[in-house]
Formats: structure tokens, sequence, C-alpha cells
């Protein structure tokens, strides 16, 4: 079951969420949650079935790794080559190879299970957030340009050139980027990167995802990403645009 029917109330603007899972009683949980907090949602128990009922009115998806079939990775690579939705994967704890495959192939952030439903909802909002202000659901960014080398930033479209060309970011990746060039010469740390662009406090765990983030950027902006010339790394310290 995909669409349960006491989501077919819920107000038409409200954030739309897709829940991902082979676990029945997962998505019910999850189900039921959300929609208390005032969120129209829809399921998915695979990939192939995520693909078909996925549209552009999906805000964010939560996606689990592991499933049978086609896994969360391959779901994730294929939703990002038509959207930009955030995606949020469920993983299992130690899975820390499939956590940095999930970044590179376009997930925003992640939870381990077994995880608290306070801990969720509160990646969701934060994602969510960041997501209206990057795709202009709100009032857009005054125009400000900022410029580094061969890469344009256009604040208020949220555009990023290099060369001339289009640079396809997420809105992750656009945040860290705008941040670091912005205020060129600053030596970022781990916890500053991470509270000022995920707006929430530093763990830990928190060092690869923005080491992943960081890497995607990399590849994207850099000539040769093994040898940085925009974001460099400060042994020690953390990472900075010179």
């Amino acid at each position: 079951m995909y669409n349960r029917k006491k989501s077919e109330a819920i107000c038409m603007d409200h954030e739309k969420i897709m829940i991902v899972d082979d676990d029945n009683e997962i998505r019910e949980l999850l189900h039921t949650m959300l929609v208390n907090e005032g969120y129209d949602v829809i399921e998915a128990d695979c990939g192939e079935r995520a693909l078909e009922l996925v549209d552009d009115k999906v805000d964010l998806v939560v996606l689990d790794i592991m499933m049978p079939g086609m896994s969360g990775l391959k779901v994730c690579s294929k939703l990002r080559e038509k959207y930009n939705m955030p995606i949020l994967f469920l993983t299992a704890k130690g899975m820390d190879s499939d956590l940095t495959m999930g970044f590179s192939c376009g997930g925003d952030d992640y939870v381990v299970k077994p995880f608290s439903f306070s801990e969720l909802l509160a990646r969701i909002k934060g994602l969510l957030r960041r997501y209206k202000v990057y795709s202009g659901k709100k009032k857009q960014a005054a125009n400000e340009v900022y410029e580094y080398k061969n890469i344009v930033i256009n604040a208020q479209y949220n555009e990023v050139k290099k060369d001339g060309e289009d640079v396809n970011l997420s809105e992750i990746e656009y945040q860290i980027l705008k941040l670091m060039i912005k205020y060129r010469g600053k030596i970022f740390t781990m916890q500053n990167l991470y509270e000022s662009v995920w707006n929430e406090p530093y763990l830990a765990s928190s060092a690869n995802t923005i080491m992943a983030h960081i890497r995607k950027l990399r590849v994207k902006l850099e000539d040769d990403p093994q040898k940085p010339q925009i974001i460099k790394t400060v042994w020690g310290k953390g990472y900075r645009v010179e």
C-alpha cells in the first residue's frame, strides 16, 4: 500500500514527503508521525515503485539504503537525473561505505537506524528549510555576485558557473561553496561548516558528511580534484578558499 487514505485530508500546499522503505512497519510509523506534523505523505515499498510515484511536487524523500531489488543508492542516482529535492537516507549502523557512496550519488543527509523520531524530524525540517530558500519558494536573495578564479556565484538565482558554463550543485553544495567564497581566506573547521550550513549542532559523525560534500564539490569544480585549487585543505584545521 503506497498512499494511506488518512493523508488525503492534508492541505495541498503542505510539504510533500515520500517514504521509501521495504519495511511496512517503518513506513506506517513514519507516515503516521509525519502526517501528525502536518506533512502530506506518500509511500513506496521498493525503489521501482518510488520512481513511478515521484514527481516535482515531492519536497523531500526519506530513502532506505538497504532494500531488495533496486537499492536506495540506485534510486538516489535515478532521482538526481531529474530532481533536486533533498534526499535523507535511512542506514544501518556501521555502514560508512554506503554513506560515502550515498553522498556521492546525490544524498543530502542521513539518520542511522534505530533512530528517534525527534532526530529524524529535526533533519527533515532542516533540509526542507534550506531547500525552500535554495529553490526560490521563499523570497529570493539579494542580487549578490561572488567571483573567484573561474567560478561565479549569482546569489539571487542560486546559480554557479565555471568558465561561463552552469554547474549543477545540490543546495548543500551550493551553500558550502557560497559561504567559503564569500569569506575567502577564513579557515572553516568541520564544526564551522556544519553549524553554518546545516544549522544543527555538530557531532563527531558530521565530519563524514562534510568530507563527502567537499569531495563532490571538488569533482564538479576542480580541473584536477586530486590537486584542488579552489577549496583547499588546511591540515589539522579544516578548509579554506584562499
